[in-house]
């Protein structure tokens, strides 16, 4: 067999890159043909400027790397690759008329994108006062299920470590659905809601064990406070336009913000609270969310907790290299008792489960 000449192993590597970085995958097409055009013009340039040629190319395609390694959005849509330039502008000028806000006003944009602000939503409510509404839909539930087969709840809600076989999972499970800068939202993905109180809302489908929860919570002398479950497409974005903006304020420019943006709060059409599967929890003594919630006994208790219900801590401390997101001991993911249950007793985040098993 003949050994691949060197534009064959070119074309086969940018192929291989656009599968495997979704985020740049319209890059390797444009790559790809550059590649093309510039090994064709070598062949008819000899010696040393052949080489100068090759070498200038390179640093080209490096610089256009390093500019377009995010993706930018442009409404609900998710522009990969492609810069409203005009949009950009505006925005990097703002950041520049911005940079002398002063410490109050930081203050106040920092009080509204974090805490309650950064939840997103004006109320609020203790487990006590959502036990009595989740009691009420799971009633419903329940009189539903005795008359057809309810696929959402979990196999065994009291599964014991030793009893998981983890080839039980499968990556179609609804409740192991991954969601995060590298997978979206799939557009066919179907939920349905269900109240929790007042304007707060989840995935029907976590009902259940979120009753079980906070019944075990208060039973346990704990607090909790669910601030923020279900969040709209729009109302994912307003929250990650308002951390861009704090950031510009802070003198960044909106590439700058945008990115150190994306590792505080997730790029819309990323967000496991978009499809009802996250809750932000806190309790009526530290309703900040920020790292300080992990050392009160509500956030201890949930972090220690939680996987019986089903629940994981879905960015714990030390591994944001995998999750790319900050630290945030408020933030829990529904998975299901017995995935909940395998990756806590595994140390393992929902990115390291699925390269794992899946």
């Amino acid at each position: 067999m003949d050994r691949p000449t060197l534009d064959e192993r070119i074309r086969k590597s940018l192929i291989r890159f656009g599968k495997k970085n979704p985020f740049c995958y319209r890059l390797a097409l444009p790559l790809l043909a550059a590649e093309v055009f510039v090994s064709r013009l070598v062949r008819h340039l000899k010696g040393s400027t052949a080489k100068l040629c090759m070498l200038g190319s390179g640093a080209l395609f490096f610089a256009v790397f390093c500019s377009f390694s995010f993706p930018l959005f442009t409404g609900n849509q998710t522009a990969l690759g492609i810069i409203d330039f005009g949009e950009l502008d505006e925005s990097v000028s703002l950041a520049a008329e911005e940079a002398s806000a002063t410490e109050e006003e930081l203050s106040a944009l920092q009080s509204e994108v974090e805490g309650q602000g950064d939840a997103g939503v004006s109320e609020s409510f203790r487990a006590e006062e959502i036990l009595a509404e989740l009691l009420a839909h799971n009633a419903e539930l329940e009189q539903e299920a005795s008359e057809t087969t309810d696929e959402g709840t979990d196999r065994d809600p009291d599964a014991k470590p030793e009893e998981i076989d983890p080839a039980s999972f499968s990556p179609d499970d609804w409740r192991l659905i991954l969601i995060n800068k590298q997978h979206f939202i799939p557009a066919d993905y179907e939920f349905s809601l269900a109240v929790i109180k007042g304007n707060l809302q989840c995935d029907e489908r976590v009902t259940k064990d979120l009753q079980r929860m906070l019944e075990a919570a208060v039973e346990d002398g704990i607090r909790l406070d669910i601030i923020s479950p279900y969040r709209s497409d729009d109302h994912q974005e307003e929250l990650f336009e308002k951390k861009i903006k704090l950031y510009m304020k802070g003198g960044m420019s909106y590439l700058e913000a945008y990115q150190e943006a994306a590792q505080a709060v997730t790029i819309p059409g990323a967000s496991e609270h978009q499809v009802g599967l996250a809750l932000d929890i806190t309790c009526a003594t530290y309703r900040q969310l920020n790292e300080g919630f992990a050392d009160t006994k509500e956030g201890k208790w949930l972090a220690e907790n939680c996987y019986k219900y089903g629940f994981i801590l879905r960015y714990p401390k030390g591994k944001e290299y995998i999750t790319t997101i900050e630290f945030e001991p408020w933030h829990f993911r529904y998975v299901g008792v017995e995935a909940a249950t395998y990756m806590t007793l595994n140390d393992l985040t929902l990115e390291e489960f699925w390269e794992e098993l899946f």
